[in-house]
C-alpha cells in the first residue's frame, strides 16, 4: 500500500474517496493521539459518485475503533437513514433532520454534535440546526487512544473533504459561523493528519477550501495553511547598515532620514506593504564616521498569502535611485531580509495553543467550562522583531471557585460540575468540585434526578489518582453519606447506580420490620453496578443481610427508633476513596456501606452478616474483616476492626465478615505473605515473656554493674570496664522499657516525648556498646603488638554515650514530632491495643534504629566469625584435651559471645512470612535476657569474680581465705596485670581478666634490649621445648632460672625460640579464658 501524507498539493484541495477496497483505507496517522471524549464536534462534506444508486441498506462514511477493538464512534446510512453510534449501545437516528438521499452529487456540509452529560445530539445542514435527545448515550465515554478512518467494511459510495473533529460540542451560532480557518483540535483537514493511499486524493480547485495553484489568481481562502490563523498581514524583518559620514546629525535626525527613505522606498510599489517599527542604534565610530544599525518591519497585505520574494526586496532596497541624504550612506552588503517567525504550538496543562503566524489571535474552548472561550495572540517584540505569545486571557472562563451554589441553581450547577469531572483533574480542581458538591448537597432539596448527578459526579472524581483524592475522601464520603439521607423519592425503593458507586435505599416500617439484605451485582454488557433488594442474585459483588434484632440496639432510644423510615445501601467498585494499605495489608475487595436513618447502630447482639467478594481470587493470605473509621488518623479516616469478625464460612474468592455494627466494610488481605501480625493469644504471651525478660534482665545487669564497682581489682583492665559500660545502657534500656507503657497512659505529651527520646537513646547507646567489644575484640585479637592506645576507654566512652546523643539531637532539632504515642498489640479485630511512647516517624525509625543496628550488626557478625575461627583453628591443634572436651570449649565461647556482641538481636531480620511468629518468640526470650544472659557468662562464670565473692561476701567453708592458693593465685594476677603500664590488656571482656597480660608481655618478649621487672612471666630460652609460666599460675611455679637482673641481648635463635614460646602460652590463656576457667570446663556438662 502506498501511503503518503505529502500530497502533491494542499489537502485543502482535494477530496479522497470513500472506498472498501482491500489495503485502500484513509485513516487518521498513528502519530495522533485521539483522546477519550465525551462531548464532540464533528464536520465533513459529502456528495454521491454519480451514475450510482443508493440500494445499499448500510454504508459506513465514519468509523472510530478505541483502543480494545470496539466501535466506539460510527456516522453512516442505515436504510437510507443517517444514524451515529456511541459505544455500540443506541444507535440515534435522525432521518427527521436529514437522510441519506439529502447527499446529491456535490459536496455539503454536515456536522454533528454530541455531549455525555444529557446524551443530546446536534446536527446541522443546509444552514440549520437541530437536536435530539439519545439517552442510551447518556453518561458515556468515547475511550481515546484509537483508530479513527474513513469508511468500513460497507462503505458510502462518494467522496468526503474537509474532514475535521473538535472535543467540545459546538453551539448553533459557532456551526453558523464556521469557515475555512477554523482547525480541528483534534483532527484537521491536513496532511500532517492523515494517512491516504495515493489514488485515493483527487485534486479539485472548485471545493469551498481549495487553494488554488497559480500564484496570480486570489482563491476562495486567505491562506493555504488556515491551521497557523489565516492574517491579511504577514511580517517581515529589515535590517542595514547606514554611515554618517560627517558625524554631524544626532541619532533622532538619523531616525528621521531612515524612516523618510524607507517609505519613499517602498511607495507606489507592485506589492502592498508598509514599514513599521523602525529602529536605529549607533555603532561604531571610525576616522570621522559614525555607523548606524537599522531596523524595520515590513507588512505586507495580501489575500493570496503569496510571500515576498526576497530578491525583489532586496533589488528595491539596492536599485532605489534617490540615497538616504548626502551624508548618510547604506552599506549594500549589510542589508538582510527576513520573514518573522511563527509563534510555537503551546501545550499548557489545559490547553494546547497551535502553532499560530504572528498577529493571529486563537480562541480554545475554557476549563471548566467549554461553553466560554479563552484567547491567546501571536505578538511580535518590538525591541527583537520575534514572535511570542501574549497571556492567555481567561476573564471570559468561570473558575470552580466562582460557581455560585444555591438551591435554585442546584441543577445546573450539578449538571456543570459532571460536565468538569467528565475531564482529568488536578488534586486542587478534586478538592474544589467535592466541596461544590459538599455544599450542593446540603443546600438542595435532593430528587432522583439531581441524586444521578450528584453520584455521576462522585463516581468521576473515583477515577482521580489517590493522590489527588487523599485530602478530600473524608468529605466526599460524607457527602455521600449526606445525599442518600436527604434524597426524597416515591415507592419502596430506589436505585441509583453510575460506574463507580451504586445506592439503594429501601423504607420500612419500624413495627413490622423483620429483617432484610441487599445485594450488588453486574449485570452482562454492563458497566455500572446494580443493587438488589430480594438478594436473589447468586455470587454478588457484596450482600448485607441485616439480623431482625436490628432495630433492639442499645445505642437507640424509643424515640430514634421511631423516626427510622429507611436503610440506606451503598456500593463502591472503585475503592480509590480508600486507602489502600495498611500495617502491611492491603485492601483486596470491594467497599460496602450500609446505614439506618442518621443514627449509629453498635453493640448488636445478633450479628450483621457482610459478604464481599475479593478484587482477586487470593487463597490462605488471612484476609480480616475492617470497617472504615473516619476519627483514625486525625480524622482522615482508616481501617479499624474492632467490632467484626472473620467467618468460616469465607473462601478463596469471597469473604464473609460478622459485625455487631453498621458502616463502611472492606476486606484487608496480606498480599505480600510477609506481614507480622499475631493473633491475641501469642500477642499477650509474648508480652508477657518481654515484661519479665526485661525486669529479670534490669536486675542481673544491675548486679553486673554493682560487682564491678564493688571489686575494684575487677575492673582495672579495659574488657572489664567495657562490659560496665555496657551493663549500664542495658540496665537503663530496660528500665525505661518498663516504665514505657504507664508513662504513655499519663497522657502528657512532653512527657512521652522525653520517654521515647530516653528509650530511642538508650537502645542506641546498648547497639554502640555492643559494636565498640566487637573493635575492641579486633585491636586485642588481630593487633596484638604495639596497640597501645592514649587515654583509650576515655575514646570509647565519647563514642559510645556521644554518638547516639548526636544522632538524637539531629532528629529532635529537625521535627520533634518525630517521637510520641504510639497503639501496639491490636489484634486483627482492632481489640488489646495499648499505648507507647516510641517513634513516630517511619523514616526516623528505619533511618537511626534499623540502619544503624544492620551497621553494628554487620560488624559483630565479621569480628564474630573471626574469633570463631581463630578459636577453632587453635583449639584443633591442642592433644591434651579429648574432642568432647573441645567441643563443649568451643559451644561455650559461641553461647559467650553471641549474648555479649548482641547477635540474638538479629532474629528481627528473619520475623518474616511463614517464619515469623516462630522468630518473634526468639527475639523476645533472648532479647529480653540479654543482661542475665550477660551476668552469667562475663560475671557469675569468671574465676577472678568467683574468688573476689568468695573472699568477701561468703562466710563458713564458702569463705576463700587470704592465703588459699586460689586467693593467691587472684592476687598474683592482679599485682601483675598493675606492675606495668602496658598491662592493661586490649583483649575482649569474653577473655576474662587473666589475659590483661598479654600486651605486656608480648612487648617484653620482643624487645630483648629492654629491662624486665622480676614478676614479669618469663620463658627459659635455654630449654629445647621452651615453658611459660602464665599469669593465672601462682608464684610458686615461677622457674628458678627467672630473675630480677638484666637480661643480656639475645642470639637471633634464643629470640624466635622466645616468640615461639611467648605464643604458646598466649594461646593457651586466650583459651582458657575465653571459656572461663578450667574448672569450669571440667564440671559443667552439657
Amino acid at each position: 500500500m502506498n501511503l503518503h501524507r505529502n500530497v502533491a498539493m494542499a489537502l485543502r484541495s482535494q477530496k479522497v474517496s470513500i472506498s472498501s477496497s482491500v489495503g485502500k483505507i484513509t485513516k487518521v496517522s498513528n502519530s495522533v493521539s485521539i483522546p477519550t471524549l465525551n462531548q464532540l464536534t464533528l464536520c465533513f462534506e459529502l456528495e454521491r459518485n454519480k451514475g450510482r444508486n443508493n440500494d445499499k441498506q448500510e454504508e459506513s462514511i465514519i468509523v472510530y475503533h478505541d483502543s480494545s477493538n470496539n466501535i466506539a464512534l460510527s456516522v453512516g446510512c442505515t436504510n437510507s437513514e443517517i444514524t451515529m453510534n456511541i459505544n455500540e449501545k443506541e444507535t440515534c437516528s435522525i432521518q427527521s433532520i436529514v437522510n441519506c438521499n439529502s447527499f446529491a452529487y456535490s459536496m455539503k456540509l454536515y456536522c454533528v454534535t454530541w455531549q455525555s452529560s444529557d446524551g443530546r445530539m446536534g446536527v446541522y445542514f443546509n444552514n440549520k440546526y437541530y437536536s435530539k435527545s439519545c439517552d442510551g448515550t447518556k453518561g458515556a465515554s468515547i475511550l481515546g487512544g484509537g483508530e479513527f478512518q474513513l469508511g468500513g467494511q460497507k462503505s458510502f459510495d462518494g467522496n468526503i473533504y474537509n474532514v475535521r473533529l473538535w472535543d467540545y460540542a459546538m453551539w448553533a451560532t459557532e456551526l453558523t459561523a464556521l469557515t475555512c480557518d477554523r482547525v480541528g483540535n483534534v483532527i484537521d483537514w491536513n496532511e500532517s493528519y492523515w494517512d491516504i493511499p495515493s489514488t485515493m486524493a483527487n485534486t479539485n480547485t472548485t471545493l469551498s477550501c481549495s487553494v488554488s495553484s497559480s500564484s496570480n489568481t486570489p482563491t476562495t481562502t486567505t491562506c493555504d495553511s488556515p491551521e497557523l490563523g489565516c492574517p491579511e498581514k504577514l511580517f517581515y524583518r529589515i535590517s542595514f547598515e547606514v554611515d554618517d559620514s560627517s558625524s554631524s546629525r544626532s541619532q533622532t535626525d538619523v531616525e528621521q532620514y531612515v524612516t523618510l527613505w524607507l517609505n519613499q522606498t517602498f511607495q507606489n510599489w507592485t506589492h502592498k506593504v508598509h514599514v513599521d517599527s523602525i529602529r536605529v542604534q549607533p555603532g561604531s565610530q571610525t576616522g570621522g564616521r559614525t555607523s548606524y544599525t537599522c531596523q524595520a518591519l515590513l507588512v505586507h497585505y495580501d489575500i493570496t498569502n503569496k510571500s515576498l520574494d526576497e530578491r525583489a526586496v532586496l533589488d528595491r532596497l539596492w536599485n532605489y535611485k534617490r540615497p538616504i541624504d548626502a551624508d548618510l550612506q547604506i552599506h549594500n552588503d549589510s542589508i538582510k531580509f527576513q520573514l518573522i517567525k511563527n509563534c510555537p504550538e503551546d501545550n499548557q496543562v489545559r490547553y494546547r495553543w497551535p502553532e499560530s503566524r504572528p498577529s493571529v489571535t486563537q480562541y480554545l474552548p475554557c476549563f471548566p467550562n467549554k461553553d466560554q472561550r479563552t484567547s491567546r495572540t501571536c505578538l511580535i517584540n518590538a525591541q527583537t522583531y520575534d514572535s511570542y505569545w501574549s497571556t492567555a486571557d481567561i476573564s471570559n472562563c468561570t473558575d470552580i471557585d466562582t460557581i455560585m451554589v444555591s438551591a435554585d441553581n442546584a441543577a445546573d450547577v450539578a449538571e456543570q460540575l459532571a460536565t468538569i469531572t467528565n475531564n482529568k483533574l488536578s488534586s486542587d480542581e478534586v478538592s474544589k468540585v467535592v466541596s461544590k458538591v459538599n455544599q450542593l448537597v446540603n443546600l438542595a432539596k435532593i430528587n432522583a434526578t439531581l441524586a444521578l448527578t450528584v453520584v455521576t459526579i462522585i463516581s468521576n472524581v473515583m477515577t482521580s489518582s489517590e493522590t489527588a483524592l487523599a485530602a478530600t475522601s473524608e468529605k466526599a464520603l460524607k457527602t455521600v453519606d449526606e445525599l442518600v439521607q436527604k434524597l426524597e423519592f416515591d415507592g419502596p425503593s430506589i436505585n441509583i447506580t453510575s460506574r463507580n458507586l451504586a445506592l439503594g435505599i429501601s423504607a420500612f416500617n419500624t413495627t413490622t420490620f423483620n429483617g432484610t439484605s441487599f445485594s450488588a451485582f453486574m449485570q452482562p454488557n454492563s458497566t455500572n453496578p446494580q443493587i438488589d433488594f430480594e438478594s436473589e442474585i447468586a455470587n454478588p459483588l457484596a450482600q448485607i443481610t441485616l439480623p431482625v434484632s436490628l432495630l433492639s440496639s442499645a445505642s437507640l432510644s424509643e424515640a430514634d427508633r421511631s423516626s427510622l423510615s429507611r436503610i440506606n445501601f451503598m456500593f463502591f467498585s472503585n475503592t480509590n476513596l480508600f486507602q489502600k494499605e495498611q500495617n502491611d495489608r492491603s485492601l483486596n475487595s470491594y467497599v460496602v456501606a450500609s446505614s439506618v436513618g442518621n443514627f449509629s447502630i453498635k453493640n448488636l447482639t445478633d450479628l450483621i452478616k457482610i459478604e464481599i467478594a475479593h478484587l482477586s481470587e487470593q487463597p490462605s493470605l488471612n484476609p480480616v474483616c475492617m470497617f472504615w473509621d473516619f476519627s483514625m488518623n486525625n480524622g482522615t479516616g482508616g481501617w479499624n476492626g474492632d467490632g467484626c469478625r472473620r467467618s468460616e464460612e469465607s473462601t478463596s474468592n469471597k469473604t464473609i465478615c460478622l459485625c455487631n455494627h453498621l458502616t463502611h466494610f472492606g476486606i484487608l488481605m496480606d498480599i505480600s505473605g510477609a506481614s507480622p501480625h499475631i493473633d491475641a493469644k501469642n500477642n499477650r504471651i509474648l508480652t508477657f515473656i518481654t515484661y519479665i525478660g526485661c525486669g529479670i534482665s534490669a536486675i542481673f545487669s544491675a548486679a553486673t554493674l554493682l560487682t564491678y564497682i564493688a571489686f575494684e581489682k575487677l575492673r582495672r583492665d579495659y574488657p572489664s570496664k567495657i562490659l560496665m559500660n555496657l551493663s549500664t545502657s542495658l540496665l537503663f534500656l530496660n528500665m525505661v522499657f518498663l516504665l514505657d507503657g504507664w508513662l504513655a497512659s499519663q497522657n502528657t505529651d512532653w512527657l512521652c516525648k522525653w520517654v521515647a527520646v530516653s528509650l530511642h537513646y538508650f537502645l542506641l547507646t546498648s547497639f554502640t556498646w555492643m559494636g565498640l567489644e566487637s573493635i575492641h575484640m579486633y585491636i586485642a585479637l588481630v593487633k596484638v603488638f604495639n596497640t597501645y592506645i592514649r587515654r583509650y576507654i576515655l575514646k570509647f566512652c565519647i563514642v559510645g554515650w556521644g554518638l547516639p546523643l548526636v544522632l538524637l539531637g539531629i532528629v529532635f532539632a529537625v521535627d520533634q514530632e518525630s517521637y510520641g504515642v504510639q497503639e501496639y498489640g491490636r489484634s486483627e479485630t482492632g481489640e488489646g491495643s495499648s499505648k507507647f511512647c516510641w517513634i513516630q516517624n517511619i523514616v526516623v525509625f528505619y533511618t537511626t534504629c534499623v540502619g544503624y543496628f544492620c551497621l553494628v550488626f554487620l560488624l559483630n557478625v565479621a569480628m564474630f566469625i573471626v574469633v570463631m575461627m581463630q578459636i577453632c583453628g587453635r583449639n584443633g591443634k591442642r592433644s591434651n584435651r579429648t574432642l568432647r572436651e573441645e567441643i563443649l570449649r568451643n559451644l561455650r565461647s559461641v553461647i559467650s559471645l553471641t549474648f555479649l556482641l548482641g547477635m540474638t538481636w538479629g532474629f528481627a531480620l528473619f520475623a518474616w512470612g511463614p517464619v515469623n511468629l516462630a522468630f518473634m518468640y526468639l527475639f523476645s526470650i533472648f532479647n529480653s535476657l540479654q543482661g542475665l544472659f550477660i551476668f552469667i557468662f562475663h560475671c557469675a562464670l569468671k574465676e577472678n569474680v568467683q574468688k573476689q565473692w568468695r573472699r568477701y561476701l561468703c562466710c563458713g567453708r564458702f569463705r576463700l581465705s587470704d592465703n588459699s592458693d586460689w586467693s593467691k593465685t587472684a592476687t598474683n594476677n592482679t599485682k601483675k596485670v598493675s606492675s606495668e603500664n602496658l598491662g592493661k590488656s586490649l583483649s575482649s571482656s569474653s577473655f576474662g581478666s587473666s589475659t590483661a597480660n598479654w600486651t605486656s608481655k608480648a612487648k617484653a618478649t620482643l624487645n630483648p634490649f629492654t629491662k624486665r621487672h622480676s614478676d614479669t612471666d618469663k620463658c627459659n630460652s635455654n630449654q629445647t621445648s621452651p615453658k611459660c609460666v602464665s599469669s593465672s599460675s601462682s608464684s610458686s611455679e615461677v622457674e628458678p632460672n627467672s630473675s630480677s637482673s638484666s637480661s643480656s641481648i639475645l642470639p637471633v635463635s634464643q629470640m624466635i625460640d622466645k616468640v615461639k614460646g611467648y605464643c604458646s602460652t598466649r594461646s593457651d590463656n586466650f583459651y582458657k579464658n575465653i571459656i572461663m576457667s578450667d574448672s569450669f570446663s571440667h564440671s559443667t556438662r552439657f
